[in-house]
């Protein structure tokens, strides 16, 4: 006969989007959040309005290969994460990176971002604006003013 600690637990996430992914405890605790909706409530259906549902399955990918009890050095999970980031375009990079901050997963927030930073610290105003979809609302006049006194900026 097994014990309960030796079940896997399974939680059910809904996302604000009614899409239902079925996933083991162990994954869904990678969220601070989660991890104290279930200690607090016990919930085993978690309602996720602010997530997704196409979001809510790249975080669960991610948590799914963090919680396999490797450590979080590991060869393998670096290349992991840099595979999973990568892969990914700015947009997708940001729904992510907003849905890991409400879940309050902190190493994803943590890479996300690095990936972000590296990846516009060598583009142009323009470049920035258009990959987040910036509306440049400064009239000709003000821009040639800014571009004038922060010239190094535009370098």
């Amino acid at each position: 006969m097994s014990t309960k600690s030796q079940e896997k637990q399974l939680i059910t996430l809904k996302s604000w989007d009614e899409e239902e992914f079925v996933v083991e405890e162990s994954v869904a605790v990678k969220s601070e959040t989660i991890k104290n909706i279930i200690e607090d409530c016990g919930l085993e259906l978690i309602p996720l309005p602010n997530v997704d549902g196409k979001t809510l399955a790249k975080v669960i990918e991610y948590c799914t290969k963090h919680s396999t009890g490797s450590n979080d050095d590991s060869e393998d999970l670096k290349k992991f994460d840099d595979e999973f980031l990568d892969s990914k375009e700015i947009p997708v990079l940001i729904d992510i990176v907003l849905a890991a901050n409400y879940l309050n997963i902190e190493s994803l927030v943590e890479k996300i971002c690095t990936k972000i930073a590296d990846r516009i610290k060598d583009m142009s105003v323009e470049e920035v604006r258009e990959a987040f979809k910036i509306e440049n609302d400064f009239t000709p006049e003000e821009e040639k003013k800014i571009r004038n006194e922060h010239a190094w900026a535009f370098e």
